[in-house]
């Protein structure tokens, strides 16, 4: 099948991929577009896991305000070059960041990162939650397992859907925009405030 130019266009838009990465993904798919799309999102994992280990010293800093003021979020975000923290791509990354920890208030960047207490807490609940509405003692691990998953799948930033497409997590996005940079980059640090919240 004849790869046009049209349908490189269409999957560049997609998935924010390069051009030439577009036109073999979909020459490696016969033209077939969700293979095209696996094929650009397992490449994105390659090329993340190749530049995992780089050091990341540059990066920026973007605060987002929301809400007329009302909620705020600081986020830093690393690469490896100062280059690349002015690259269009990468600023709309970070600000895309932000702006997915404004919406989804996650408690952590990464699963590793959630405190043990707090996933021993949640186990508990969901463990007596499903203790009352009378499940067998067999299943009620499992049940307050895949909860736990589901617990830290909402609550962890790379796990989440991204606001601005569902269909991918964070991380999936942040894959792809190492795979387009060709740099390491890092989800840091961030902090969300919200006006009037933990006041008595």
């Amino acid at each position: 099948m004849k790869v046009t130019a049209e349908m490189v266009k269409e999957l560049r838009e997609k998935t924010n991929a390069g051009m030439m990465d577009c036109k073999k993904a979909l020459a490696e798919s016969e033209g077939d577009f969700e293979k095209a799309v696996e094929y650009l999102r397992k490449k994105g994992l390659a090329t993340a896991a190749k530049r995992a280990g780089r050091a990341t010293t540059q990066g920026l800093i973007h605060a987002y305000i929301h809400g007329g003021g009302k909620l705020g979020v600081l986020v830093e975000v690393n690469c490896e070059t100062d280059f690349v923290a002015r690259n269009e791509a990468f600023v709309e990354f970070v600000k895309d960041i932000a702006m997915q920890i404004a919406a989804t208030n996650p408690l952590c960047i990464r699963p590793e990162d959630m405190p043990e207490s707090v996933l021993e807490k949640e186990r508990v609940i969901y463990r007596d939650q499903a203790l009352e509405s009378g499940k067998p003692e067999k299943v009620v691990e499992k049940i307050a397992e895949g909860k736990l998953q589901k617990f830290i799948k909402d609550n962890c930033l790379l796990e989440q859907a991204f606001v601005k497409d569902a269909e991918k997590t964070v991380k999936d996005r942040l894959n792809e925009v190492i795979a387009s940079i060709g740099e390491n980059i890092h989800i840091r640090r961030f902090a969300r405030f919200q006006l009037g919240e933990q006041l008595d």
